[in-house]
């Protein structure tokens, strides 16, 4: 007979955000914190599943008493805090940030929540100046300490050919927008396999296999899990790429039907997406206790068996 011991009930701390009293958990985050309030606090890098790695900088709060503004995603709620999350410092850096990633990176295929974000502290990416022509494959070959400096009349972007090299995902890093969600999600915190991870430094910064070969000479177990945690397309469904090149994705027409995956015993939730009575992609609910949004290969590209139809007669 097993025996389970209950988790201690954690001690409340008081805290001030935006003017209004709450109390929450020890050891919750601001960005929870806020969240509980209700109140919404842009973020690229944060996923429940993942651990916090503070890079996109655009949750940061103010604290009073504090030299710099800090991630809310990361940072505990203490007792006597007090937080401003729409100050005049918080807009400007967040619309700054904001400015900086849509100059250099296509967000055309972010979530709506960033073009609201951008709406709302008045992001305008044109101010950087217009994108400098595109660099052909020169991000893969870029090393430490030979930084190629621009004309400083254009913008410089990340646009570069996107990377088919296998049956399963593409990668467009041209919306990549280094948020090291696939990293994490490929490391530690998922499935341990540690194929892609950041190289280069400062603007020459990149998601990368290991000596940049291609994803099929690699530690890639196609799991796809670097696929449910990107934010903006950069990583996407072969399926999905394919048909948006054709003009022929429209999501407006997809149903989600939430399944069982049928390979194994372990019980992944799958949720299909169907268009026009085919499936195009597979995804798990980050909420689910099984997955918490993980899958593995079979459970998330092998549906192809299922459209193989027989006419009959």
């Amino acid at each position: 007979m097993s025996v389970r011991f209950a988790d201690l009930p954690r001690r409340l701390v008081s805290l001030t955000i935006d003017g209004r009293a709450v109390r929450v958990p020890e050891g919750t985050t601001l960005l929870e914190a806020c969240r509980q309030e209700g109140i919404d606090t842009p973020t690229l890098c944060y996923v429940e599943t993942l651990t916090p790695v503070n890079v996109c900088r655009v949750c940061v709060v103010e604290v009073e008493g504090a030299r710099a503004l800090v991630p809310a995603c990361s940072r505990r709620a203490e007792a006597g805090m007090v937080v401003h999350t729409d100050s005049e410092r918080v807009r400007l850096s967040r619309r700054m940030v904001l400015e900086l990633l849509a100059s250099s990176v296509d967000l055309s295929l972010a979530a709506p929540e960033v073009r609201a974000w951008m709406q709302r502290y008045g992001a305008d990416a044109s101010r950087m100046g217009p994108a400098a022509a595109p660099d052909g494959h020169h991000r893969d070959q870029a090393h430490p300490g030979h930084h190629r400096v621009g004309d400083g009349a254009r913008a410089e972007t990340v646009a570069q050919p996107v990377k088919v090299d296998n049956e399963n995902y593409v990668r467009d890093y041209s919306r990549c927008i280094l948020c090291y969600k696939c990293v994490g999600a490929c490391g530690t915190d998922a499935q341990n396999t540690f194929a892609i991870a950041v190289a280069g430094r400062g603007f020459e910064a990149r998601i990368s296999t290991e000596h940049a070969v291609p994803l099929p000479d690699s530690a890639c177990v196609y799991c796809g899990n670097c696929i449910a945690v990107c934010p903006t397309g950069a990583l996407m469904f072969r399926s999905e790429h394919e048909m948006r090149q054709a003009g022929t994705w429209d999501e407006s027409r997809q149903t989600v039907t939430t399944t069982i995956c049928p390979y194994c015993g372990v019980g992944c939730n799958l949720e299909l997406h169907v268009q026009d009575n085919t499936i195009v992609k597979v995804t798990s609910p980050l909420d689910h206790d099984v997955t918490r949004g993980n899958l593995c290969v079979k459970g998330r590209f092998g549906f192809e068996f299922v459209q193989r139809r027989t006419r009959e007669g």
